[in-house]
């Protein structure tokens, strides 16, 4: 199988930028990557990356030759999956983007218990609020919160959350606790900047009312609002799991209770297809089980 190696090394040096990065994905030393990359070359007739003052950076036919290597490389694993036996171990790696929001909550240990059951699983997890290009990035699956795009990905829901409109007391104190949703376009919204369509949505008994926020202070991180809103710069609207610590102890308080802000979707989201890898199989059956579609 060296020559799949040899592929996947070029894979991982051009994705991470470098030969020491690859190596440490890998698994392996620096110097058996640069061989593998080398060889490649040698056996190609021509270079497929140059060294920079920065790291590596691919050459156009390496960004061409990669391209078929992923497609090559994702045929391998589906074949190799097409013929285990159902008791063959979970193997290889699989790369996750996962909202920095949920770094801290449950779904690490979800995390490590699928390292503990499957020895032969590789973890890559991306903490980012951005919403990663699964295909042009490599990744194998996303769990996204909110309310889905329409993008084709293939998307499964495992759970639900609520979002709750909070303020400091100090915010309060200074600044007056609104008392019907409306009263919100004359205070200092704190807006995030990571949803689709970023407006607040109020339900009481049939009416509908929609808010949009607006404030001097943005971000695409949802931890930033919320730190913003203890720190007593404004009034956030943020996923109930978040901000019921700092509800608990005091820093926020919770605002405009007699409504409801609506259910939210939890969800995996993998790239289009027909094949389920067995790796992304495992995932999701262990976050159904996890969260059972409950709200959180």
């Amino acid at each position: 199988m060296s020559e799949f190696e040899d592929l996947r090394s070029l894979v991982e040096v051009i994705e991470s930028g470098g030969l020491s990065r690859a190596a440490a994905r890998l698994g392996v030393s620096k110097s058996i990557v640069s061989r593998r990359i080398a060889r490649l070359e040698a056996d190609l007739g021509t270079r497929l990356v140059t060294r920079t003052p920065r790291g590596i950076s691919p050459t156009e036919a390496g960004l061409q030759f990669k391209e078929r290597c992923d497609r090559i490389l994702a045929e391998l694993e589906e074949a190799r999956d097409a013929v285990a036996s159902d008791g063959r171990a979970v193997a290889g790696r699989l790369r996750l983007s996962v909202p920095k929001a949920l770094s801290g909550c449950s779904l690490t240990p979800v995390f490590a218990e699928l390292a503990r059951l499957h020895p032969d699983l590789e973890l890559d997890v991306s903490f980012d609020d951005r919403l990663a290009d699964l295909i042009g990035e490599g990744f194998d699956a996303a769990i996204r919160m909110g309310t889905l795009r329409d993008s084709g990905l293939v998307a499964r829901q495992i759970g639900q959350f609520h979002s709750v409109v909070v303020a400091s007391p100090a915010y309060l104190a200074a600044r007056g606790t609104p008392q019907v949703p409306e009263d919100l376009v004359d205070h200092e919204c704190l807006v995030y900047t990571g949803r689709l369509n970023p407006v607040w949505q109020f339900r009481s008994g049939k009416r509908q009312i929609t808010i949009r926020p607006r404030g001097r202070l943005k971000s695409d991180s949802g931890d930033a609002t919320i730190d913003w809103a203890i720190a007593g710069l404004g009034i956030v609207d943020a996923p109930s799991f978040l901000v019921a610590e700092a509800i608990a102890r005091g820093s926020l308080v919770p605002l405009l209770t007699g409504y409801d802000t609506g259910q939210y979707g939890i969800y995996v989201v993998r790239p289009p297809g027909a094949y389920l890898p067995r790796k992304v199989r495992v995932l999701i059956d262990a976050l159904v089980a996890r969260f059972g579609g409950r709200s959180t």
